[in-house]
């Protein structure tokens, strides 16, 4: 579909422009081809690159357009199944929920996320080999700033596919696990290769371009939150060596994102106390541009704004009150009864039962006025300060930096709830030693806010300090990505195992259906069909499927 510019207007709001704004421009590459096709076409054949005001326009569509937050979450330990008598579910839905190949296609699922990524890299490596001839039009430094936001888009695009569609990344492991292709050249230019690489040869490519970029990025943009600046390329940096388990570098870009004063740099819970209480206004104020914490804002075609509303829609598989209560943003926590700045909305009625942040807004793009049809809509930060801060602290723990930890995990604390409480390694080990590990009844379906950890990295015995404190980050991420996609990641990295249940009418856990434990071939999202029917080999699945 291409937005024409004068239908642009009717997203800017408030001097604010929404993000899609900024991605449907005349230049949006328009893309519905087979995985085989669009890698063997330019990824935009009505476009001749002349000018350095072309390539600024073609990074516009160099990040995605679809997301795969919708598939990570429900593919985590953050939703529940409320029952075969519950309607508001799909195929596609009911696919993901149970770690199943999916085979229906919409907005949010793997197989438009896949193409939407290549075709993403396409463009910025299109970008990239356009640079070479425009030496003459501009200076160096705006030619390097273009390079640089270009690196970046082909690193961040194989990263979220490698993220999806392959295992957690462990340089145990690395070597001898399946990665995606990484392409380094135009469409034109590529022979399309199926063979898939190891996942250290995708992890090799992604760290080169992006400490290259690291030297290049820049902030000369009109409306910077919608490109990598150098503070959302750390926070990328940051993320991307965690999940390396390079400890020391990921602190290290973790810092040089936040700063020296890194609680100016966090989401100001306590001003949301003083807006409108409605979804909208929240929502919308949550993705706002001129916030520090949201480093990097994408917008998508996704339904992640009305699944995770105030509305019934898709809410089967929902966050519910169970859930809420005893693992995530209403369970017992170290800071006790000290309530949140901005808490959890409950929703409860016959066959809705939903516990929810106001987060990622709602949005609708009609297609057709008339006919009231079009596209669910969202706009999300991809990288905030919030999240970076508890990556250092994750970092400082396995670095042995416990007392940095513990301020790292203060800040987040204090900021999100009304607490002055302290935390020191000792409180927090006492408190998670206090707690039993999810799953520990004779049915293994009750709920706390600890589960066994299962990485393939040294976290000591259970019960020690490294692993009490890491229980303490991965607690306080859980919360705040809740409704993001990002705790599968974790799931992945940590081996946590995680179960399927069926909610009774009394919102209690009453029928265990399925489990997922460490390195699970089911976590790594099958290849979508058209790439396989191109010759791409397959993610192995599991030769039978543990039943209760």
């Amino acid at each position: 579909m291409i937005i024409k510019t004068t239908d642009i207007g009717r997203w800017i709001k408030k001097g604010r422009m929404i993000a899609w704004a900024l991605s449907f421009i005349a230049y949006h590459l328009s893309f519905s081809v087979a995985c085989d096709d669009y890698l063997d076409e330019l990824p935009d054949n009505r476009m001749e690159v002349t000018s350095v005001e072309n390539v600024k326009k073609l990074l516009v569509t160099a990040y995605p357009g679809n997301e795969s937050m919708l598939v990570a979450e429900f593919m985590s330990d953050n939703v529940d199944d409320y029952g075969s008598d519950n309607p508001n579910t799909s195929r596609f839905m009911d696919q993901v929920y149970y770690w199943r190949d999916i085979t229906e296609t919409n907005n949010s699922s793997p197989e438009n996320f896949w193409e939407d990524c290549y075709q993403c890299i396409a463009t910025a490596n299109l970008a990239l080999e356009s640079l070479d001839g425009l030496k003459d039009q501009t200076t160096d430094s705006e030619l390097a700033e273009l390079r640089g936001e270009a690196l970046l888009c082909r690193a961040y695009a194989h990263f979220m596919l490698a993220n999806l569609f392959c295992q957690a990344y462990s340089p145990l492991t690395a070597a001898a696990t399946k990665g995606i292709v990484y392409m380094e050249h135009s469409a034109e230019e590529l022979s399309y290769n199926p063979d898939r690489p190891s996942l250290a040869d995708v992890y090799a490519h992604i760290e080169r371009d992006l400490l290259e970029a690291l030297t290049l990025v820049g902030s000369n943009y009109s409306v910077a939150k919608y490109h990598f600046t150098p503070r959302a390329a750390y926070a990328f940096a940051c993320r991307f060596y965690l999940y390396c388990e390079q400890w020391e570098k990921a602190a290290q870009y973790a810092s040089l994102c936040l700063g020296a004063s890194p609680e100016t740099m966090l989401r100001d819970w306590s001003y949301m106390t003083t807006m409108t209480q409605t979804f909208a206004a929240l929502s919308q104020h949550y993705i706002d541009a001129t916030l520090n914490s949201n480093l990097l804002l994408l917008t998508a075609y996704s339904a992640m704004g009305i699944v995770f509303g105030p509305y019934r829609y898709m809410s089967k598989y929902s966050h519910g009150q169970y859930l809420a209560r005893h693992e995530t943003s209403e369970a017992p926590h170290i800071w006790g009864s000290a309530p949140y700045y901005q808490g959890t909305h409950t929703y409860s009625a016959t066959n809705l039962d939903k516990t929810i942040f106001f987060k990622l807004p709602y949005l609708f793009e009609y297609a057709d006025p008339v006919a009231g049809t079009g596209y669910y809509r969202t706009v999300y930060p991809a990288f905030t300060t919030d999240e970076a801060l508890l990556n250092r602290a994750e970092a400082r723990v396995m670095l042995g930096d416990y007392d940095e930890a513990a301020a790292d995990l203060t800040r987040w604390m204090q900021n999100i709830v009304q607490t002055s409480l302290v935390l020191t390694p000792k409180i927090i080990q006492d408190f998670y030693n206090g707690i039993d590990y999810c799953y520990s009844d004779d049915k293994h379906i009750l709920s706390t806010v600890k589960k066994h950890l299962n990485p393939r990295f040294n976290i000591g015995e259970e019960g020690e300090l490294k692993e009490a404190m890491l229980q303490c980050v991965l607690d306080f991420r859980r919360i705040e990505t809740l409704q993001t996609g990002l705790r599968w990641y974790d799931v992945k990295r940590y081996g946590i195992e995680i179960v399927r249940r069926v909610i009774n009418a009394a919102g209690e856990p009453e029928t265990f259906t399925d489990i997922l434990r460490r390195d699970d071939p089911r976590c790594a999202v099958q290849i979508p069909i058209k790439a396989r029917t191109a010759g791409v080999e397959p993610n192995p699945r599991p030769t039978s499927i543990e039943n209760p």
